[in-house]
């Protein structure tokens, strides 16, 4: 079972979720974005160093606290590096007040109903037990649905549903996403068969706990009642392409969502700017992210 009060931090705590997870072929990308292009490393290692050292300026700076954000997504690169001299899951918690997330998806399999499934994950029994031994509250898996069938949106749920039984299992809380993709064909029809399946596959789990995170509708306050199912722990919400300020938009008219963004948070942090300037991108951001989280 979840600790308790971890879990009274996640289900009723004021704030939103820091999305500090990307790995593999999102690293570059979001290498780019910070200022530091691929002439700045020769391998994998050189640029997860580098993204690590971004990261931990992030997670020490200031105005990265509890008293607005509720927890971080982080990848397995990250768990098993530290920040401060501690192992980055507990600085986190002890130092922070802020849960730890582990991505745990390995990436997705091609499209097929329109759809794009999760690949296997390998030796995830002893990953996940391993995560609960260091103290991570959590994990996070991500599915994509683009022009989905019906069919495919139900397959996507359904996976997503067998991987978080196993998460359960292991003592963690699953974040189930499906990301519909903001630029998706017949989306408004799409959320509804997603919202149906959810549902589903929610009113079996009896007492157990999830949470989900999941594209902000085109229909305000449409999956508001997702957040009332008793089976969840926390509707959260990505931030999907769209830019910070109209994500922030978006989700402010959104009650029960909060926030679980990547880039959008990270939007307007650069390795050029000062500590001085750092901290007041950051804190706008995490400001503005905040804010539409609580409404």
């Amino acid at each position: 079972m979840p600790d308790a009060e971890k879990m009274a931090r996640f289900a009723t705590g004021r704030g939103f979720i820091a999305a500090l997870d990307q790995s593999g072929g999102s690293t570059p990308r979001a290498l780019r974005a910070y200022g530091i292009d691929e002439s700045h490393y020769a391998d994998e290692a050189q640029m997860f160093d580098l993204i690590h050292t971004a990261r931990t300026r992030v997670m020490t700076s200031p105005v990265f606290d509890s008293d607005r954000i509720l927890g971080a997504i982080l990848f397995q690169g990250t768990v098993d590096r530290t920040v401060a001299g501690m192992p980055v899951v507990d600085y986190l918690w002890r130092e922070k007040g802020i849960l730890s997330f582990l991505k745990i998806d390995k990436g997705l399999e091609d499209e097929q109903d329109g759809v794009r499934l999760m690949k296997d994950i390998p030796g995830l029994d002893a990953t996940l037990a391993d995560a609960a031994a260091r103290g991570v509250f959590g994990t996070k898996e991500r599915s994509v649905i683009g022009a989905g069938t019906d069919d495919g949106v139900r397959s996507v749920v359904a996976q997503q549903f067998e991987v978080a039984e196993r998460v359960l299992a292991a003592g963690l809380v699953p974040i189930i996403e499906p990301e519909i993709g903001i630029d998706a064909p017949d989306r408004r029809r799409t959320e509804e068969v997603l919202k149906s399946a959810l549902r589903r596959h929610l009113d079996a789990l009896g007492d157990r706990k999830v949470a989900l995170k999941l594209t902000i509708p085109i229909v305000d306050g449409y999956y508001t009642e997702l957040t009332e199912h008793p089976s969840i722990a926390r509707v959260v919400a990505l931030s999907g392409g769209y830019s910070r300020a109209e994500a922030v938009e978006r989700l402010a008219r959104n009650p029960g969502l909060i926030a679980s963004f990547s880039r959008a948070l990270l939007e307007g942090l650069s390795v050029d700017q000062s500590a001085e300037e750092f901290d007041a991108a950051l804190d706008a951001s995490i400001e503005a992210i905040y804010r539409a989280s609580i409404t």
